[in-house]
Parts: structure tokens; C-alpha cells; sequence
């Protein structure tokens, strides 16, 4: 999936703001009060233990941004030998109370900071000129920090659930690394609670199975069980790797993405008809009346754009898995949305950059954005049903089969 192909989708950029730029501000403080202890590591008391520790927070206060209030602590440190010792924060110094307009995006801030150095010019973005008065060492022990979350974060166990349904992409970013675009290979799952999480975020090709296999293998090694679904594009490299490595996954072919391909292969008039005729499959009611679509697409337009009929029933089983799950999960399983809106928001920012973006800065930017996106997602609709999908019971057009009634097409 490219996302500087993709057309706008409603901006989710405010939440994301929101809900990250305390978080971030946060971490800055944090990054600044360690290099301030450092300072007096060797002012000890007599004995032994340091002179100079943390003591709580200042009273919370608010700053204003341009999406409203954002709350703040700085914490306070005290000086157990008698002398002075007092932390200020360049970032948030004494009495400040407004900023600059927020009129960047949460991921373009981690864009800034962690891909190109100039993580001074982003926080400038949040809390204004103030920023300026950050050291370099503080902001190179605030990359550090974000990178160990990374590492940390794809060493996490998955077999603590049971991982229901996959969704896989390949997303490029719109940025380059020398001559080549980079992409990250993403996964996210939901559990048998319905709780959606991302999975794997890793370099890689889309259309490799190499690629794929070493983030299959990587998913499998932590303990990730065999998904009951996966849904993804056709055109990845992906499905030869999960017939290796998770052979007992079901295939669910991305809609949204077969009908891009198929409608890219007629011309724009014919295109609105053919758009009709592809709805007419995959929002039929029964796998029935879909196999039914799928023929009346082809008596149309085979005659004049055979191209586009071949692309369409390359797929045609896997396009139709979703029917032997319940319907109430259909939405959700015949596409590969929660990925490609999660990532929709830096699709222009990430455009616009300029210069070439290091692989591993890349990734860390996604893995944040993915954190704080996971953060406003609601359980997977329907979540109820996941238990009987975990334990095999029998759905035929989205309907649960009663044990030994099986219901003839």
C-alpha cells in the first residue's frame, strides 16, 4: 500500500495530537532531569547514597496549544546535603502557559525528531521556543529511550492470547532511504477479547516472501499462535510465506484492494459500472448470490476488458472467505482498513519531507504513530463471536450452524 496514492480521509490528526503531545512533552522532561542528576552523581551524603534526588512533582498546570489545553508536570528534585540544587526545565520553564499553534501532526513530530536530528525543531512545534534551550545530549538521551521502546516492544510475548484474526500491508511511507522507497512491513491482530493490537512493524519488501517469512517466523517465535483469517493484498509476497509458516490460516483477499487493481485496468468511463458490479459481490448477503455476481461480472465485461475479469477471479475463493465467518465481523475482515486508516495520517507530511530517512527512523515512527493509534481503537465489533471462531464452531453465510444441521446452499 502506497499512502501518497491514497486520497484524504477524514483527518484523525487532532486525537492523535492529543492524546501523544502530553506524552511527549513528558519524555523530554524526563530525558532532561536524568542529564540534570547526572550533573551531581558524585555529590554523595555520608553515606554514601546521592546528595541530589527527585522529589515529586510541581502542582499540574496547563499550556495552551492551538487544539486546546494540554496538561504538564515537571518534577521537582531536593537537595538532601543542605545546598542548593533546582531543576528548571527548558522545555517548560516557570509560568509559561501558552505555545505555538499545534499545526504539525504527532507523527510528523517523531518524523522530525527521530529520522532527521532535529527533534529541537519539533518539540518547537508543541511548546514554542523554549525548546531551543535544550541540550544536545538531552535530546540524544530522548532518541535512545524511544529506540529501547522499539526494541523492547518487538521482543514482547504474544502467547498470553489467542490471536483470532491478522491484517497485513506493506506501507511505503513516501520517503526514501538513498534510491530506494522505504516500506514497513505491519501486522496487527485482535485477540479473543476483541482488543486489536499491532503485531509487527518491520523493514522489508512487499512483494518478498523472504520479507514475510522472517516477520512470520519472528511473530511465531514469540509465540503466536495460528490465526483463524488473515486479509491482506493479493500482490504481496506475504501468502506464500504464511502457506509456510501458518498453514492452517484461512485467506482473505483486501477488497479495497482488488478493486483499485481491477479498476485500474479499464478506462474512467467504464469505471463507475464496474464499481457497481464489484459491490454487488462482495456486499452480497450470501456466498450464493456472490458466486452469482461474480459470473454476471464476467458476462459484462470479459468481451472488452478481459484484463480486468482476470485480476478479479485470480482471487475469486479467497475474495469470498468472509462468509464462513460471522457476519458481524464481516466490516472488519474484508479489508485491510484498521491498517491503512491508522497510517492515512502521514501520508502527505511523510510526502513533503525532504532528504533521505534512515530504515531504523522509519520504523521507530510508525511503531509510535501505531502506539498511539492503538490507544483510541474500540473492541472488534461483534467480539462475542470470537470465542466460537477460536473453537471452530461452523458459520455459513455469517449464520452460526447448528452442530450436525448442515444447511444446504
Amino acid at each position: 500500500m502506497d499512502l501518497s496514492s491514497r486520497e484524504e480521509n477524514a483527518d484523525p490528526l487532532t486525537d492523535l495530537i492529543r492524546q501523544g503531545a502530553r506524552k511527549l512533552i513528558e519524555q523530554a522532561i524526563e530525558a532532561e532531569l536524568a542529564i540534570y542528576l547526572e550533573a551531581f552523581s558524585e555529590r554523595k551524603l555520608n553515606n554514601g547514597r546521592a546528595a541530589v534526588v527527585r522529589n515529586g512533582y510541581q502542582p499540574e498546570r496547563e499550556i495552551q496549544t492551538g487544539i486546546g489545553p494540554v496538561s504538564v508536570k515537571v518534577p521537582k528534585v531536593r537537595a538532601k546535603d543542605g545546598q542548593s540544587a533546582t531543576f528548571r526545565s527548558a522545555l517548560v520553564p516557570p509560568y509559561v502557559r501558552k505555545t505555538r499553534s499545534l499545526s504539525a501532526a504527532l507523527p510528523w513530530l517523531y518524523l522530525k525528531g527521530i529520522s532527521t536530528g532535529e527533534m529541537e525543531a519539533a518539540l518547537e512545534v508543541l511548546v514554542g521556543s523554549e525548546a531551543k534551550g535544550l541540550s544536545a545530549s538531552t535530546v540524544a538521551r530522548l532518541k535512545r529511550d524511544w529506540a529501547a521502546e522499539y526494541t523492547d516492544w518487538r521482543a514482547t510475548r504474544l502467547d498470553r492470547d489467542q490471536w483470532v484474526y491478522v491484517w497485513a500491508d506493506g506501507i511505503y511511507s513516501g520517503l526514501r532511504a538513498e534510491d530506494a522507497k522505504l516500506c514497513a512491513l505491519v501486522i496487527i491482530g485482535v485477540n479473543e477479547r476483541g482488543e486489536k493490537r499491532f503485531l509487527a512493524i518491520e523493514d522489508g519488501v512487499r512483494e518478498s516472501t523472504q520479507s514475510w517469512r522472517e516477520v512470520l517466523q519472528g511473530l511465531k517465535a514469540r509465540g503466536m499462535n495460528a490465526p483463524k483469517l488473515a486479509i491482506g493484498d493479493g500482490a504481496m509476497g506475504f501468502w506464500s510465506a504464511l502457506d509456510e509458516v501458518y498453514s492452517d490460516t484461512r485467506q482473505q483477499r483486501c477488497w479495497v484492494h482488488k478493486m483499485n487493481n481491477v479498476l485500474n485496468r479499464v478506462p474512467q468511463s467504464v469505471q463507475p459500472k464496474m464499481k457497481q458490479s464489484l459491490y454487488d459481490i462482495w456486499q452480497a448477503d450470501t456466498q450464493q448470490h456472490a458466486e452469482r455476481a461474480f459470473d454476471q461480472f464476467a458476462t459484462l465485461f470479459d468481451a472488452k476488458y478481459p484484463k480486468a475479469v482476470e485480476c478479479l477471479y485470480r482471487d475469486r475463493h479467497e475474495l469470498l472467505a468472509f462468509y464462513d465467518f460471522p457476519a458481524q465481523h464481516w466490516q472488519s475482515i474484508r479489508t485491510t482498513n484498521p491498517i491503512e486508516s491508522t497510517f492515512a495520517t502521514i501520508r502527505h507530511r511523510t510526502t513533503r519531507a525532504k532528504g533521505c530517512l534512515s530504515r531504523d527512523g522509519m520504523l521507530h515512527m510508525l511503531f509510535k504513530l501505531g502506539q498511539t493509534a492503538e490507544k483510541t481503537w474500540r473492541r472488534q465489533r461483534g467480539f462475542d463471536y470470537l470465542a466460537k471462531v477460536i473453537t471452530g464452531v461452523p458459520f455459513k453465510d455469517g449464520i452460526e450452524l447448528e452442530t450436525g444441521n448442515q444447511i444446504a446452499a
